[in-house]
């Protein structure tokens, strides 16, 4: 059954708390490699059938208006995924 994934993330201006949160915590973790981390939202939206255009386009203004707050959050990626 297909999917369609969309990714949703803070806007860059907006402060990200739980991402701070867990930047501090990797270093004690033993993780060393990682400077800052921005946590995200995911979304699987699934289909019964073939994804066609017209239904992409629904994703989209789904995710625009419904899965994300356009005052703070980007939609960062729409994308079909066939399993």
């Amino acid at each position: 059954m297909p999917r369609i994934v969309v990714d949703v993330m803070l806007k860059p201006e907006i402060l990200d708390p739980q991402g701070k949160a867990i930047a501090g915590a990797l270093p004690r973790l033993g993780f060393n490699a990682f400077e800052a981390v921005r946590q995200g939202k995911r979304f699987e939206l699934s289909v019964d059938g073939e994804v066609t255009e017209e239904i992409l386009a629904q994703a989209r203004e789904a995710a625009e208006t419904m899965l994300s707050n356009p005052v703070i959050e980007d939609v960062v990626n729409v994308e079909v995924i066939d399993d």
